[in-house]
């Protein structure tokens, strides 16, 4: 996938997002959120922030800054701030594999939904490293490869559909660890069944 094939299969999706995802995504992030224990006046960055359903789980003692390739997803995002009177969050155009941002300036840098839409996961995760403060942390939560080598091989079967709709499904979490060097504190998953795993990594620059 490439940039700009992404931005065209998200801005199709901009309207719908929420019917088709939001039931996936919400629950896994919601859970993440109340994980991380926000402290007041925390700086936090959600790269892929979509639609932004995600943004009232943020409590309105921190700061928050959501990014995203698409401006139809953005705009759908600014809305919910909007309505919700989101004056703590802060919503820009930006590719997460070259972040806008000085180095060390986050408490979380948050990638729900987004390590496996991206072109380059280990450069996203570099940026999320240099944008976070040493002593910050990185929240992912995403599907990644089965263990189940039957499994797993159908995954990577599938994986040329699934990028035309906009994510690929052969991504091995222990592969990402490895090659974004990502000092895992804790994964785990909502359930035993579930299909998505929430990661929690210290920043090791």
């Amino acid at each position: 996938m490439v940039v700009e094939e992404i931005k065209k299969i998200y801005s199709r999706y901009s309207k719908v997002y929420d019917l088709l995802f939001k039931n996936i995504s919400y629950p896994r992030i919601k859970h993440a959120v109340t994980m991380m224990n926000i402290q007041p006046g925390e700086k936090i960055l959600e790269i892929g922030v979509g639609t932004g359903f995600s943004l009232s789980l943020y409590p309105s003692h921190c700061q928050v800054i959501g990014i995203d390739l698409s401006p139809e997803m953005l705009e759908e995002a600014r809305k919910k701030a909007k309505k919700l009177s989101l004056f703590h969050v802060d919503l820009r155009e930006m590719d997460a594999s070259c972040l806008e941002f000085p180095d060390n300036y986050f408490d979380w840098v948050v990638a729900a939904f987004v390590i496996t839409v991206v072109p380059d996961p280990v450069k996203v995760i570099a940026e999320m490293k240099r944008v976070t403060k040493k002593e910050g942390k990185l929240l992912i939560i995403n599907h990644f490869k089965n263990h189940n080598k039957f499994l797993g091989k159908i995954e990577e079967m599938i994986s040329p559909l699934c990028e035309k709709m906009g994510w690929r499904s052969d991504l091995s979490l222990e592969e990402l660890i490895e090659k974004a060097n990502l000092k895992v504190s804790y994964q785990y998953k909502l359930n035993k069944i579930d299909l998505w795993k929430i990661v929690f990594a210290e920043n090791n620059k």
